[in-house]
């Protein structure tokens, strides 16, 4: 059963899902995908068979080795420590602390403020929230990563921190927030969407991906 081939769950929408489908690539790891589709039917993830494999009812889930991972950090860092190349942490203590707290800046501090389930509770205003969270979480993640960044959010290496860094610009960009302020980040966003495994992981190229939408 452990050497079954990995399966995720996932939205080709999800910025979490998109953070798993980069470091699956990046690594080589082979997998079927099972979309869960987040809006039609009132949303898939609310059915009784997917709440029995994430209590949490959110995509991200990744069934690997025989166990079921959900939350877009615990899988990629099971990811990590079980296939270690590429590394996507430091070795240098600070830089891997760094790379951690942009992670958790964007997967705690932004991400989760304007996702789908607050949005929903915003009725006419979800499009002034989504752009106020953003753009708050973003004035910071700027002052940081002009200390840490390279060519990348810490150096010159591919870290944990841009995975989490380009699905929130396409969530920034989604919500037609204004990135002029944001040098930095638009820099190594650009940079990263140059690699092959931010390209095939990319929302538009995903199986449930709409037609209209598709790369």
């Amino acid at each position: 059963m452990a050497s079954e081939k990995p399966i995720l769950y996932s939205y080709f929408r999800s910025s979490c899902s998109w953070r798993v489908r980069i470091a699956l690539a990046l690594k080589g790891i082979s997998y079927d995908l099972v979309p869960v589709n987040l809006i039609k039917d009132g949303g898939q993830q609310f059915s009784a068979e997917f709440k029995a494999l994430n209590p949490m009812q959110q995509v991200p889930a990744l069934k690997i080795d025989g166990i079921t991972i959900s939350q877009s950090l615990a899988i990629i860092n099971y990811l990590e420590e079980t296939h270690p190349n590429p590394r996507l942490l430091p070795q240098d203590p600070k830089k891997r602390a760094q790379v951690r707290m942009i992670a958790d800046h964007i997967a705690s501090g932004i991400q989760p403020l304007q996702n789908l389930s607050v949005l929903k509770q915003m009725g006419e205003k979800k499009m002034e929230w989504a752009q106020n969270c953003i753009t708050s979480g973003f004035q910071a993640l700027e002052q940081i990563l002009q200390h840490t960044a390279g060519l990348y959010c810490v150096g010159d290496e591919v870290s944990v921190a841009d995975l989490c860094l380009v699905p929130q610009v396409a969530n920034a960009e989604r919500f037609k927030v204004d990135m002029g302020p944001y040098p930095t980040i638009t820099k190594i966003n650009k940079a990263l969407l140059e690699l092959e495994a931010f390209k095939i992981s990319h929302p538009s190229r995903q199986p449930d991906t709409p037609a209209e939408l598709r790369a």
